[in-house]
């Protein structure tokens, strides 16, 4: 199983990365977890446009989810005929939302894409065993397991602190996991994890190497972040770059 990261800025576009869209590969098959602002171009450099075989969004805020809708272009006017729809595992209400970004009359995507309803609990994806759960962020909002040949990645997506969270980290070789906010300050509550939260979950889950993603430059210090984290995990901890790869 190999991860690649599209794309890492938190909330929104950084100098330096489109926001979340992560790739995990295996036997061939390329399921595209979450499709940030910004992350169609990091596709076409790492991987390439028609090189999804399915699509899972967390959650539909547009930093998670907004280039769906960019993709609608490729996918339906692609020179000698529009591409297969494509499987879309996501909230309840995603076809909508993607419709109306896409145009002002909602037109529907239905031909693009072929959606699935998240709800917590395991599933097959390709060649995955994919697990999701509802974890702390004011929309609806699932963090993933994914498995494959006994190895295991677990993604936080957006959350603040939760059981649900810990529970789909348990045990995992790589811990995909946000730190938006820094430690010491007020920061809102029941939204994101900061990065010495983010080493708590990986201690509990006792998971081998920490990911840090969806930092946002223009509010918090990286060195700090990681220093937060190293503080409340020993395992090795890392912050993601775009086209980043981790073999599991």
């Amino acid at each position: 199983m190999r991860l690649t990261v599209l794309g890492c800025a938190g909330s929104f576009p950084g100098p330096e990365s489109a926001c979340s869209a992560y790739l995990v590969e295996a036997d061939g098959f390329r399921l595209l977890i979450d499709f940030g602002s910004g992350s169609l171009s990091a596709l076409q450099r790492y991987a390439g446009l028609d090189a999804v075989d399915a699509i899972m969004l967390t959650h539909l805020h547009c930093d998670h989810m907004l280039d769906a809708c960019t993709y609608v272009v490729v996918r339906r006017y692609t020179p000698g005929g529009p591409l297969p729809p494509l499987p879309v595992y996501a909230p309840m209400g995603a076809a909508e939302r993607i419709a109306a970004a896409y145009s002002a009359e909602a037109e529907p995507v239905d031909d693009v894409y072929t959606f699935y309803g998240l709800q917590p609990g395991t599933f097959p994806i390709g060649p995955f065993t994919v697990t999701v759960d509802r974890v702390n962020h004011p929309i609806e909002t699932y963090g993933v397991r994914v498995e494959h040949g006994g190895r295991v990645l677990a993604y936080s997506s957006d959350t603040a602190p939760c059981d649900a969270l810990l529970r789909l980290a348990q045990g995992a070789d790589l811990f995909l996991c946000e730190a938006s906010y820094l430690d010491g300050v007020q920061n809102p509550p029941d939204l994101h994890l900061t990065g010495g939260e983010a080493g708590e979950a990986a201690t509990k889950a006792d998971v081998g190497r920490l990911l840090l993603t969806h930092l946002v430059p223009a509010w918090c210090s990286e060195a700090s972040t990681v220093e937060a984290a190293s503080a409340t995990f020993a395992g090795p901890v890392d912050v993601v770059r775009p086209g980043a790869r981790y073999d599991l």
